[in-house]
């Protein structure tokens, strides 16, 4: 590709530097990694959707048989009213919640937000085992639960809203967390009052925020394997119906289409988040002064309430599944055993997918965070091609429009087929590894990006001034500034590769499970104790690995702050 830019001007192609040449060879080597890992899968489901079982080619056949397939149109049904449905829950809840943390005097604040962003360290599942051992057939409290029974839409219904609520509460405390106070206080001196205030200001200047958490709550909601696999009872879903018919039918055309139909509200979302985005004033000006509530005892009174409510919530159903792991029977006979952590007696690989899932996280933290660091270099510091790095920015914010359902489901047309010579890479922890780097590549390149927009373009332009090699600057200047970042990258791809269910559950073999993977399996075999004791192992590591690699983090951040003064 490179090749051609110079094909006109040979003697100039053996002119070039080396520094110039290494710099072309990076830059086709991440176009060519992302290519393989993002483009090819995506374009290889679309072309699945037009072709029988045979691999004719049947136009849009496939589309309008499964449009006209009752039990597959009840499945799309299911999956908006579900998605509708968390998101009226979700939504309001996690923007009271962030507006208690930023708009309150409310004590601790800090730890009331790690409190509810906890659910980011467990996997989807656990939600829905903690809910079976509450409102189950033989929970402690099921005569609670409307209908008598937790499995079905409203069970997946509270799950889901766990599930959800921290991305929610990330995005709106993000919305929440710098306003004018110059605004507020002339609505003060205005006489409007605190209700006037909040209808006025406050929503208008979060109204961003709000359409941009409910469009992800719907986009997680849709895609989501793991709730509705433990509590769906009667009630499907795309995403579980993608899965029988790829795996369980062994129909990849239809398989092809429900993924395209996944994949259709998720692009439409991240269209209206672009679409917003740029009609979204900035909240704070350079005359803008940062708004400080006042203390007032009845509103922090009720937001601390609130906070002891949500949190109390999310906490409990954590407490129940790491509870559930250590009781021998549930709920007749509740005395304290190890038994169900040694896995001995029980299908999903044990302790061996733990340690697959270590491997794996490591894996995607350490590679990830290179790939990550070397994209955002090229796409922000470097000026060669600067089309194909227009390219390659675009490839790296085209994960964010792809739920790892549909991106799973790509992987298993592309990398299983008979024909690509890298199927031997499939049901590997490799192709794990790739999956998993690709699905959570956007949120990792705009972090880094963000950091590297910190650095002033001066230093690369004084050092091409200097003939100093773009390597040589890279690790002595940009490296070291940018390290807390890359460290902040590699704590979100190890608890994100712990957790992740949905794209992994295509690309798994009985001798790469997963520990995420092994919860279904667990669950499905009946031994729910043993489901709920890898869900602990998996919440207990991402907890460990977050502490430790957030003290590096905020190390890191201080030695770099006090070698800049």
């Amino acid at each position: 590709m490179l090749s051609a830019v110079w094909k006109s001007r040979p003697s100039l192609a053996r002119a070039m530097p080396a520094e110039t040449r290494l710099a072309q060879l990076l830059l086709a080597v991440l176009l060519l990694l992302l290519s393989l890992a993002i483009c090819l899968p995506l374009l290889c489901l679309l072309s699945r959707a037009v072709q029988d079982r045979d691999g004719g080619f049947v136009g849009l056949a496939n589309v309008w048989q499964v449009l006209h397939t009752p039990g597959l149109w009840r499945a799309a049904t299911h999956s908006v009213s579900l998605a509708m449905t968390v998101c009226l829950i979700v939504t309001p809840l996690a923007f009271a919640f962030a507006w208690s943390l930023t708009r309150t005097r409310v004590p601790g604040r800090g730890w009331w937000r790690q409190i509810g962003l906890s659910p980011l360290l467990a996997p989807s599942l656990m939600p829905g085992i903690s809910l079976v051992y509450l409102f189950g057939n033989q929970g402690l409290i099921k005569d609670w639960m409307p209908g008598g029974t937790v499995y079905g839409f409203w069970g997946m219904v509270m799950g889901e809203s766990f599930y959800t609520f921290p991305y929610a509460l990330l995005i709106l405390s993000t919305a929440l967390a710098s306003a004018d106070g110059r605004l507020y206080e002339a609505g003060r001196v205005l006489g409007a009052g605190a209700l006037r205030r909040f209808l006025t200001i406050t929503l208008p200047g979060a109204r961003y925020g709000l359409v941009s958490a409910a469009l992800v709550v719907a986009t997680l909601v849709m895609t989501d394997f793991g709730v509705p696999t433990v509590l769906g009872g009667d009630v499907n879903v795309l995403a579980t119906e993608a899965y029988k018919q790829v795996i369980g039918q062994q129909n990849f055309p239809r398989g092809a289409v429900i993924g395209l139909m996944l994949l259709l509200p998720a692009v439409l979302s991240f269209g209206i988040e672009r679409q917003l985005a740029r009609r979204q004033q900035a909240s704070m000006t350079a005359r803008s002064t940062p708004y400080q509530p006042a203390r007032h005892r009845w509103r922090d009174a009720l937001a601390a309430l609130l906070l002891w409510l949500v949190s109390g919530a999310l906490l409990g159903l954590l407490a129940v599944g790491v509870c559930a792991s250590l009781i021998r029977y549930w709920p007749y006979n509740l005395s304290l055993t190890w038994q169900h952590y040694q896995f001995a007696s029980s299908d999903g690989s044990g302790w061996h997918a733990y340690f697959n899932s270590l491997q794996m996280a490591a894996a995607t933290a350490v590679l990830g965070t290179m790939l990550v660091f070397l994209g955002a270099y090229v796409c922000e510091k470097m000026t060669l091609a600067p089309m194909l790095r227009a390219l390659l920015r675009l490839l790296a914010m085209l994960p964010m429009a792809v739920p790892g359902l549909v991106l799973g489901l790509g992987y298993v047309f592309f990398f299983n087929h008979p024909a690509n010579p890298l199927n031997v890479l499939y049901g590997g922890m490799t192709l794990m590894v790739m999956c998993t780097i690709a699905h959570f590549y956007t949120t990792a390149h705009l972090t880094v990006t963000t950091a590297l927009r910190q650095l002033d373009g001066e230093f690369e332009s004084v050092a091409a001034s200097l003939k100093v090699p773009f390597w040589v600057t890279l690790w002595r200047v940009t490296l070291p500034v940018c390290l807390p970042a890359l460290v902040d990258v590699a704590r979100f791809y190890f608890v994100s590769a712990m957790t992740t269910l949905s794209a992994l559950i295509f690309l798994m073999s009985p001798a790469h499970s997963v520990a995420a993977v092994s919860i279904i399996t667990l669950d499905d075999s009946g031994d729910t104790a043993a489901a709920a004791a890898m869900s602990t192992l998996v919440v207990l590591t991402s907890l460990l690995a977050t502490v430790l690699l957030g003290a590096l983090a905020q190390r890191v951040r201080s030695g770099t702050q006090r070698s800049s003064r």
